[in-house]
């Protein structure tokens, strides 16, 4: 009876973990790389989409799951033109990711993430698998924190 207790208290006292709305400064002040080779800060990226809804796809051109749901991706576009895409790649080098944008024609902005999977975005965005996507409104709050397939119901419901 005694551990019953115990266990219920423990279950009863634990706080759900609440779903970011907002970047955390970390995640802002973290850098990526535009395809001309200069460093962004992702705050500087999301002021440039101002006003726009945008979809942020982690991604990899060796990742097998991304490549395979890149039809996925190009079906939203396409359903979703007012939308706004930002790629931002896990890639291990630049040079791998600009050939992976072109082989598989990914249309939209793309970024390199310099400071990679335990970077201070990656890390906001718990990130445990990619492709990763996320949905932020019109006024720059997240409004789907995690999704891994682009045709999830969230996304579209959202957009």
């Amino acid at each position: 009876m005694k551990y019953i207790l115990i266990c219920l208290l423990s279950i009863l006292s634990c706080k759900a973990q609440d779903t970011p709305t907002q970047f955390s400064e970390a995640a802002l002040n973290d850098t990526f790389v535009t395809l001309e080779g200069k460093t962004i800060a992702f705050k500087d990226i999301l002021e440039a989409n101002k006003g726009k809804t945008l979809v942020i796809d982690v991604w990899a051109s060796w990742c097998k799951d991304c490549i395979g749901g890149m039809p996925k991706v190009k079906s939203l576009q396409k359903a979703n033109k007012d939308a706004t895409y930002l790629f931002l790649s896990l890639d291990k080098t630049q040079d791998a990711w600009k050939k992976g944008i072109k082989k598989y024609d990914v249309q939209g902005q793309h970024y390199f993430v310099e400071s990679g999977w335990k970077g201070p975005f990656c890390e906001f965005i718990q990130l445990d698998w990619i492709p990763r996507y996320m949905v932020v409104d019109t006024n720059g709050n997240i409004k789907l924190f995690k999704a891994i397939e682009a045709d999830d119901k969230k996304i579209k419901e959202i957009l």
